[in-house]
């Protein structure tokens, strides 16, 4: 299965669970969006690294992570995020010794947060993004109006998510065209994961 590249795009307030963050990372050689929720201690160890500029006093845990592999001469070559069950994503990190490669299971908020500080890329397999991936539909996007909601943010245009499973497929696709339009990738995901529960019925 070939490994496609992956970037991260922001992280932002989950709009599904509260005290969560969406990660939402991107596809690099596509426009496939892939939208996890990881919680605050990771969102905050995956932002401080971004920001170059704001570090925090003390080493955080995925720091004192990187301090102590590289002490030993570890490196990480690449984090692959590899499965989905029940809405969860199960990634490896690709470790190096000696050039000797170890893999080793990974919640994915983590592996990203070191993969940040070993500058190392993240991968997902194909199957992955086509089934979890999110992307808009320009066929969907010319129905919506796009002068509608032009002047708001993303904050003030939440799509309502309750009740969607009274929806038909028809009205689910224009949902997830409208969040993503409103970049509530998270959203989007959720009434993606409604239609690919109803197709498999």
């Amino acid at each position: 299965m070939s490994l496609l590249r992956l970037t991260i795009n922001r992280i932002s307030y989950s709009q599904t669970q509260n005290g969560a963050y969406s990660l939402i990372l991107d596809e690099v050689k596509g426009n496939r969006k892939l939208p996890i929720v990881i919680g605050g201690f990771e969102a905050q160890a995956i932002a401080t690294e971004l920001e170059k500029e704001i570090r925090p006093p003390r080493p955080l845990t995925h720091d004192l992570f990187k301090s102590f592999a590289s002490h030993f001469d570890i490196t990480i070559k690449k984090v692959i995020i590899h499965k989905l069950v029940e809405g969860v994503f199960y990634s490896s990190i690709i470790c190096e010794r000696d050039k000797i490669e170890e893999i080793i299971d990974s919640r994915t908020s983590d592996a990203v947060a070191l993969a940040l500080r070993f500058d190392a890329p993240i991968y997902t397999y194909e199957s992955l993004l086509e089934k979890a991936g999110i992307v808009l539909d320009p066929k969907i996007a010319a129905e919506l109006n796009p002068s509608e909601n032009s002047n708001k943010t993303p904050q003030d245009t939440n799509t309502p998510t309750k009740n969607f499973e009274n929806l038909s497929i028809s009205e689910l696709e224009k949902s997830i065209a409208e969040a993503i339009k409103k970049e509530n990738y998270e959203i989007a995901a959720k009434l993606r994961d409604e239609i690919s529960k109803r197709n498999s019925k």
